[in-house]
C-alpha cells in the first residue's frame, strides 16, 4: 500500500499540466480525484460544486480535477485521500475491505426510506448521536453525503421475474445487501463498480444489483438484458472529503467557503443522480433492455428478509465493540420520523471532521 501510494503521489507531478484545465492563477489550489470519467453523474455534480466553490471565493480558490481514476483506485480512496494522494475526492467507505464496519453496516439499516433527502438528512443525525462515524473517518474532513437512487437488479442472460429466480445467480452487489442476496439462494459478490461492466460481459458474474443510472452512466445496458425493478432500500454515505491535512493549511475564509458548499454538493449530486436515472432508462430501452416488475408480495417478502439481515449485521458489530442495535434502532426511527413528514431537528446540520 505505501508503495501505490508513493506511486500515485508522483502520478500527481507529472499529470499536474495535463488535466485539461488552464494553469491556475488562484491564491489557492485544491486537487480533485474520481475514479469516474467528467461525463458521469457524478462527476457533472462534482463539476457543479467546483464552478461555486470559485465563484464564492472571488477566484482565491481553484480546484483541479484528475479525472477516471489518474489518481484515485474504487476501492482505497479513503486511504489515499488521507495520506494525500489527491487533497480531495469520491470516497467509497461502504466499499472499504476493513476499518469501516459502522460506515459499511448502516448502509444497510434503512429500510423503508423514501427519498435521498431522507437518507442524507438521516445519516446527518445518526452521524451526531454515533462518534463511531467520524472515527472511522479520521484524517478526513468529510465534504459532502450521498444518497442515491433505489437499486434493482440487472442480468446478463437470465431474467428475474420472482425471488426465486435469484437461485444460483452469482451478483455483483453493496456490501450491505450480501447477506439479504444470500438468505434468498443467490452467491453475491462485492467489486468496485468500475470493474463490474468487464465482468459482466465476460460471463464472470450473472448480475448486479444497481440503480437504473447504471444502464447509461456506465454503459451497462450494453453487457445487461433484464432490470429487474426489485426496491431495495439504501442508505446514504460520506462521498467527498479532504485531507485534514489540506484542510488545515487553508485560512478560515475559504475553509467557510468549503463549509456552505456543503448542501450545494449534495443537492447537486441528488439533481444529477435523478437526471441520469432517467437517461439510464431510456438508454435500456433503447439498447433493448427487458424492464421487469416485481410482484407485491415478492417485494414485501424481500423487505422482511432485509430488515431481518440488518437486525444480524447490528448485532455482529459487537465484536468490533460498536454497538449496532442502537444506530439500527435510531436509523429507523428517523427513518419513520421523515415517513410521519417530521422535520429532522438535525436536517441542516453540518459535517465536520470525519462524518
Amino acid at each position: 500500500m505505501k508503495s501505490r501510494i508513493v506511486t500515485l503521489l508522483l502520478v500527481v507531478v507529472m499529470l499536474s499540466g495535463c488535466t485539461g484545465r488552464n494553469q491556475s492563477a488562484s491564491e489557492y489550489e485544491l486537487t480533485y480525484a474520481t475514479p469516474y470519467p467528467p461525463m458521469h453523474p457524478f462527476s457533472r455534480a462534482d463539476q457543479r460544486w467546483m464552478t461555486f466553490v470559485e465563484e464564492r471565493s472571488s477566484g482565491r480558490l481553484s480546484i483541479r480535477p484528475f479525472w477516471g481514476g489518474a489518481l484515485l483506485s474504487a476501492d482505497q480512496s479513503v486511504i489515499e485521500i488521507r495520506h494525500g494522494v489527491a487533497d480531495i475526492g469520491l470516497i467509497t467507505p461502504i466499499y472499504m475491505k476493513g476499518g469501516m464496519h459502522a460506515s459499511r453496516a448502516q448502509a444497510g439499516f434503512y429500510g423503508g426510506v423514501r427519498t435521498m433527502e431522507d437518507q442524507v438528512a438521516i445519516l446527518k443525525c445518526a452521524s451526531h448521536d454515533f462518534p463511531v462515524f467520524s472515527q472511522e473517518l479520521r484524517g478526513l474532513r468529510v465534504l459532502a453525503l450521498q444518497g442515491g437512487n433505489f437499486p434493482g437488479v440487472l442480468t446478463r442472460s437470465k431474467p428475474v421475474r420472482s425471488l426465486a429466480d435469484l437461485q444460483g445467480m452469482r451478483l455483483r452487489t453493496q456490501s450491505e445487501t450480501i447477506d439479504v442476496l444470500r438468505r434468498l439462494g443467490a452467491d453475491p459478490v462485492d467489486m468496485p463498480m468500475s470493474e463490474v461492466y468487464s465482468a459482466l460481459a465476460k460471463g464472470v458474474i450473472d448480475g448486479v444489483v444497481a440503480p437504473a443510472d447504471t444502464l447509461k452512466a456506465l454503459h451497462l445496458a450494453e453487457v445487461g438484458s433484464y432490470f429487474t425493478e426489485l426496491r431495495i432500500s439504501r442508505g446514504s454515505y460520506p462521498a467527498r472529503a479532504m485531507s485534514l491535512r489540506a484542510w488545515d493549511k487553508l485560512p478560515a475564509d475559504l475553509q467557510a467557503v468549503l463549509i456552505e458548499s456543503q448542501p450545494v454538493w449534495e443537492r447537486a449530486l441528488m439533481d444529477e443522480v435523478m437526471r441520469g436515472q432517467e437517461a439510464g432508462y431510456q438508454f435500456g430501452r433503447e439498447k433493448g433492455v427487458e424492464l421487469i416488475p416485481i410482484s407485491a408480495e415478492d417485494q414485501r417478502h424481500f423487505d422482511e428478509v432485509a430488515q431481518q439481515s440488518a437486525a444480524h449485521r447490528a448485532q455482529s458489530l459487537s465484536k468490533y465493540g460498536i454497538d449496532g442495535e442502537a444506530i439500527l434502532h435510531r436509523i429507523q426511527e428517523l427513518v419513520h420520523e421523515r415517513a410521519d413528514g417530521k422535520v429532522l431537528s438535525c436536517d441542516g446540520a453540518l459535517v465536520g471532521e470525519g462524518v
